[in-house]
């Protein structure tokens, strides 16, 4: 049975992760009878948004690891305890949170920062040839962390800032995906259309 990792940056969309992207992911992984733990990184969120509204909670403040958890029923570990060792692969869905919560790229565009744990972990994945995939937004931290050729779809401004990363990008449609053969990275755009 394969292990396999599922990185969450804490639940909906505009601050978290991309609800039905990662429901998604846990749900096919379990179909084709994989092994998965959830993991996120136990920090605040870099802001909480009203999801019916759109502003941001003003005084509002969550927790990455605490959130997501709601999307797997609490079965969710701190992302400093992540061992690649343990896994055959790792999954990050997509949604603002990957942006936001996983690195800054939501606020820095291409002078972003990643999360310290989140730069670890890929590189022990990376490290180890194991398969990464990435969804959405989030392929960003592969192109920042790896210099992976990655998709987000066909985003001009998110593709020019990818390259200026150090990574490249590939244009997909929704529904294809992009695998970098060189960094072990399958990316798709998912819902960045």
């Amino acid at each position: 049975m394969k292990q396999v990792a599922v990185l969450l940056s804490g639940c909906g969309v505009y601050d978290g992760s991309e609800i039905q992207e990662a429901v998604l992911t846990l749900l096919y992984l379990d179909q084709l009878g994989a092994s998965v733990r959830c993991f996120a990184p136990d920090r605040e969120q870099a802001h909480v948004i009203n999801h019916q509204s759109g502003d941001v909670a003003k005084g509002e403040k969550r927790n990455v690891l605490v959130e997501a958890a709601r999307i797997c029923r609490g079965k969710i570990e701190d992302l400093a305890t992540l061992q690649a060792n343990d896994f055959d692969a790792l999954l990050l869905p997509g949604g603002f949170g990957a942006a936001k919560n996983l690195c800054s790229f939501a606020f820095d565009g291409a002078n972003l920062k990643i999360e310290p744990s989140v730069q670890r972990v890929l590189k022990d994945f990376h490290a180890q040839k194991k398969p990464i995939g990435i969804l959405c937004i989030a392929p960003v931290i592969a192109a920042k962390v790896l210099g992976a050729s990655v998709t987000i779809g066909e985003d001009a401004e998110v593709a020019d800032a990818i390259k200026a990363i150090g990574g490249s990008h590939v244009k997909r449609p929704v529904n294809d995906i992009h695998i970098d053969p060189d960094h072990n990275v399958v990316s798709a755009p998912a819902y960045m259309y």
